[in-house]
């Protein structure tokens, strides 16, 4: 008899803090969901207002309902810059230091990762110290540098730096290539391949996560660059579309509506991308921060 009343106090307790649990998670999907939703209101307010009238965006009160769509507020915004020409310009600088940073990063890694020598640890840190030292200490000497190499109202400032590797990302990338196990290594070798062909043939390939957070990453500072482009771009022919959009502000400040239409397009590739490649960019997030 005791038994059966123990059971059944156990019972009772396992099905308690089950719906404790679930009344908990609940409560916590609930807080989340309010935060997206507050969160989502400056981008709710963007489209909203990209699809307004000027008649309609000008009437008094926060309302995020269109009545009528305007969907030639898009047509018209992308009409009155040369945003072809600044989109062009925009994939030079994103793509090709994607690739650039994606080999010259990996590749050094690999050296930390895999190669013995004298002082390498020493050398690491090092690396990593630069980190610590602000981009405006040496915004002025990059400057003078590309400058006396000609490279002024270019492409060449926000391209070429790319390939010579990024701290942060060659400790990502050397934190993913400890994780492999070292008898990867030895196989290789005895099948003759050298130094730069393990890289090359094995450890690169199998670099998915780590190359797609690093692509993420990359693709949102280019993308959304705007400090580097005012400071080496002069003229409209090498302008991106964070320079494009600055001046479509500078012209249209009253038509607020075809300004956030224009908006909207330049920022849609970054979301687009982070919706889709929000799995990789937490799996190489996760993968990549610790050794064990």
């Amino acid at each position: 008899m005791a038994e059966q009343t123990s059971n059944k106090s156990a019972v009772k307790w396992r099905e308690s803090r089950s719906t404790a649990e679930l009344i908990y998670k609940c409560f916590i999907s609930l807080v989340l969901l309010c935060g997206a939703v507050v969160l989502m209101i400056p981008l709710l307010w963007m489209i909203s207002t990209s699809l307004k009238s000027l008649d309609e965006l000008y009437e008094p009160g926060f309302n995020l309902w269109v009545e009528h769509i305007k969907w030639d507020n898009y047509s018209i915004a992308l009409s009155a810059f040369p945003f072809w020409l600044y989109l062009k310009n925009t994939l030079l600088t994103t793509l090709i230091p994607i690739v650039g940073t994606v080999l010259s990063s990996s590749l050094i890694a690999f050296g930390f990762a895999r190669v013995q020598a004298p002082g390498a640890g020493i050398l690491f840190m090092v690396v990593l110290a630069t980190m610590m030292i602000p981009e405006h200490v040496t915004m002025i000497p990059t400057f003078i540098l590309f400058r006396q190499l000609g490279w002024i109202d270019s492409l060449y400032p926000l391209i070429v730096p790319a390939f010579f590797g990024s701290a942060f990302f060659i400790f990502l990338f050397r934190q993913f290539y400890m994780r492999l196990p070292m008898n990867m290594d030895d196989a290789a070798r005895i099948d003759g391949c050298n130094t730069f062909q393990i890289w090359h043939k094995i450890f690169l390939p199998l670099s998915q996560p780590a190359i797609a957070t690093v692509a993420i990453f990359v693709f949102m500072g280019k993308w959304n660059d705007f400090f580097s482009p005012l400071i080496y771009i002069n003229s409209d022919r090498w302008k991106t579309l964070a320079l494009g959009l600055r001046s479509f502000q500078g012209q249209y400040t009253t038509e607020v509506n075809l300004l956030m239409a224009a908006s909207l397009v330049v920022i849609l590739p970054c979301i687009v991308l982070f919706f889709f490649a929000q799995r990789y960019f937490i799996e190489g997030i996760t993968f990549t921060g610790s050794k064990e």
